[in-house]
């Protein structure tokens, strides 16, 4: 029997898949990585067929710790990384690497694209959102800007989880929650921005359709079946960008209930059954993968890239004595650890080590660590690390509390998920309960739910979610310790406004 639903996320790192039985219960995980590439400070590329070679060895992977054949998935669902770019020429072939959704290079576009839109305003009216340059829309004006020859050959733009959907299926096709994510896409409205398009000269030919993320767009075709090992005929669902999957694998679907991811970025996602008024920018205001339903999130670019990069810098010896991906993981705890053990008095660290989207759209943001002194040794400078990038996510849920989003409880999922002592700083700098999931496997399993959908294994999103996104452990703050994160919060955002200045003029 065909039973299993898979999942897989291409994510920035690697693509993981997961195996979903028909109750919910997550069967099976594997990953495989894939490279990146920074051709210039400030850019950040990846080559498409690299994603796909990443998903085969996934695939491969999975079945075979799931002990099943590709003939017993019943469907598949895709998520991942959002806003890059594939362009394709005619034939499909990619022309050039991907512009990932981390690439800063875009300043100039996303100044033409407030331009030519009419003013922030305007540009806001029309796709609920601001230019940033990890944006669809600032990088395909780069390439007809600086790579006109190459812009006159593409026919198609992809996001990186499409590319993979059109390599299974044959089909070009994307969802409104990835969609959304283009700068091109009227949110309130779920469907392309013609009007946008027309302003910035854009022909709305090289955009494919946009489904609800649980509708089957495709099937698996012969050539990706001899490929993958999956069944020829497998229904392909339109998937959701990695975000709002996550936010179905942590039942982030209904109003009140909010998600606080910690991946190389960190995110902020709240549900909404309309529209969100977003009109600083300052958040993002998408579709979301429940149909019907909308989303408003924040986006920090490096919070577990900044830990990434004190594992890399402060601990480089014990990082260089360890053998295995297992030894190196584990090393995150034993830094844990170490910041656990110190007091209150560690630096304040600004964790803008790639620009900065959310709470500052700014790419000229700089990282810093502010209030050094003799005694702070790497302890210290790890724990400001992690209260640098936890008050930044923070600061977005005031964001949206402002928008009149509620926010009862906060479900933790990413690295911020797996150590007790770090739900618990989440608890207390959050200043509500927080919710440690049972999976937490995220945006995999969110895609392998909307499969499930889209086979009409669930009779809804929300149903499906509910069967697979189980509450583990709670974290209550602590009210002390929320008072002081508070006036810490404040430390922060007046030492960044004086520093914005330098920032830019380094920049």
């Amino acid at each position: 029997m065909t039973n299993l639903f898979l999942g897989l996320d291409v994510g920035t790192s690697g693509t993981k898949a997961l195996l979903l039985e028909p109750d919910g219960r997550v069967r099976a995980t594997a990953t495989a990585d894939h490279p990146s590439l920074f051709p210039r400070p400030g850019w950040s590329e990846q080559r498409p067929d690299d994603w796909w070679s990443s998903v085969r060895a996934a695939l491969r992977r999975v079945l075979r710790k799931g002990r099943v054949s590709g003939h017993k998935v019943a469907g598949v669902g895709l998520s991942g990384q959002m806003h890059g770019s594939v362009f394709l020429d005619g034939r499909g072939r990619v022309l050039r690497n991907a512009l990932l959704w981390n690439d800063q290079r875009t300043a100039d576009e996303c100044e033409e694209i407030e331009r030519h839109a009419g003013g922030r305003a305007e540009l806001i009216r029309l796709v609920r959102n601001v230019a940033l340059t990890g944006y669809q829309a600032p990088k395909i004006l780069w390439l007809r800007n600086r790579q006109p020859r190459l812009f006159r050959r593409v026919r198609t733009v992809l996001l990186p989880k499409d590319y993979v959907n059109f390599r299974l299926t044959g089909v070009l096709h994307t969802d409104v929650s990835d969609a959304s994510g283009t700068l091109l896409f009227d949110v309130a409205g779920r469907r392309w921005s013609t009007e946008l398009m027309r302003r910035l000269e854009l022909n709305p030919a090289l955009f494919p359709p946009a489904a609800e993320s649980c509708t089957v767009i495709g099937a698996v075709t012969s050539v990706a079946a001899r490929l993958t090992g999956l069944r020829p005929g497998t229904p392909v669902v339109a998937g959701a960008g990695d975000q709002a999957a996550a936010a179905i694998g942590t039942g982030v679907v209904r109003r009140g209930t909010v998600s606080a991811t910690m991946g190389t970025s960190g995110v902020v996602f709240a549900h909404s059954d309309t529209p969100v008024p977003n009109d600083e920018g300052l958040l993002q205001s998408f579709c979301h993968a429940v149909p019907g339903a909308w989303c408003v999130f924040g986006c920090m670019l490096s919070a577990g890239g900044s830990l990434q990069w004190a594992r890399e810098v402060l601990y480089a010896d014990r990082l260089k004595a360890a053998r295995t991906e297992t030894q190196r993981d584990a090393l995150y705890s034993a830094m844990i650890a170490e910041a656990a053990a110190e007091g209150d008095d560690s630096p304040l660290f600004h964790p803008y080590l790639t620009g900065e989207r959310c709470p500052y759209p700014h790419p000229h943001a700089r990282a810093a660590f502010v209030g050094l002194t003799r005694r702070h040794g790497r302890g210290a400078l790890t724990r400001a690390v992690l209260e640098g990038i936890t008050l930044g996510l923070a600061r977005q849920l005031e964001l949206m509390r402002a928008l009149g989003v509620p926010v009862r409880e906060v479900r933790l999922a990413g690295g911020g998920a797996r150590s007790a002592w770090w739900r618990q700083l989440q608890a207390d700098i959050y200043g509500c309960r927080c919710a440690a999931m049972r999976s937490e496997e995220g945006s995999a399993l969110g895609a392998a739910l909307l499969a499930a959908v889209g086979c009409r294994a669930f009779p809804s999103v929300p149903d499906a979610s509910a069967a697979a996104a189980q509450v583990k452990q709670v974290s209550r703050p602590i009210a002390a310790r929320h008072r002081r994160y508070r006036a810490l919060a404040a430390r922060l955002r007046q030492t960044y406004e004086t520093l914005e200045p330098l920032y830019r003029a380094m920049s």
